[in-house]
């Protein structure tokens, strides 16, 4: 299994495929091959795949169990340079599309072009603190408990507690990109939202990146690229568009 060893920090990813990079970001509560399963095979066709779980996530490992999106914007960054790769492509999926816009504003050098689905411009807590361990037990959802549980159990090293708890802070204060960051966000974009997702508009993104190509995919919400949902319209557009991208 491969891992990176990054001072404090030992990230576990996978990789598949050949060519330019193309490093993938996942959600909150999921870890890196299971937000993007059905992207895998199409985009390893024809790019060098990069899957990590994040900090405080997965197999990912680390003696502290504090994370944010911000730190992991750093921690991605990081793990590019542990693997010699200079510049990648970026394909975001909710907390994923926060931590490549941190990416992106931060380390434009790195970044060759950015996806993002389920993204936002800015917080939206409604609803966050139902996933607090003390909310999750009350309203008896222990099999989501179980689940995260297994899920992150290498990174949480069994206090599941701190790791809902971290969820639910960042989800309820991220993004928040200043104006001057989201300014500094030069590369090619692409933003894509369901039609219904209650976490953010690509419209409202396109206002804070006004050069970025946008999509809202209709009767969708949250995760339209899913297996079941609208992954293959939505592999073949990010394929064209990362095709355009990769010729500056």
């Amino acid at each position: 299994m491969p891992h990176a060893q990054l001072d404090n920090l030992n990230i576990y990813y996978e990789e598949f495929g050949r060519g330019d990079a193309l490093l993938f970001l996942h959600s909150h509560f999921s870890r890196s091959l299971l937000a993007f399963s059905a992207q895998i095979l199409h985009f390893s066709a024809h790019y060098r795949c990069l899957f990590p779980d994040f900090r405080g996530h997965g197999r990912t490992t680390s003696p502290s169990l504090d994370w944010n999106s911000r730190a992991i914007a750093d921690d991605m960054a990081n793990f590019l340079d542990f693997l010699g790769i200079e510049r990648a492509h970026l394909f975001g999926y909710s907390c994923g599309a926060y931590v490549g816009c941190y990416m992106a504003a931060k380390y434009p050098q790195k970044v060759r072009s950015l996806v993002t689905i389920g993204g936002g411009a800015y917080p939206r807590p409604d609803g966050a603190d139902d996933f607090l361990p003390e909310n999750l037990l009350k309203n008896g959802q222990s099999d989501f408990i179980e689940d995260m549980k297994a899920r992150h159990s290498d990174a949480h090293k069994g206090d599941w507690q701190t790791f809902l708890r971290n969820t639910v802070q960042d989800w309820k204060n991220h993004p928040n990109l200043t104006d001057d960051e989201w300014a500094s966000i030069k590369c090619p974009a692409f933003f894509i939202n369901g039609q219904n997702d209650p976490f953010g508009t690509c419209a409202e993104l396109k206002q804070k990146v006004p050069h970025a190509k946008i999509y809202e995919v209709a009767d969708s919400g949250h995760r339209p690229h899913f297996v079941g949902e609208h992954a293959a319209e939505l592999n073949s557009m990010v394929s064209d568009f990362l095709l355009e991208a990769g010729k500056n």
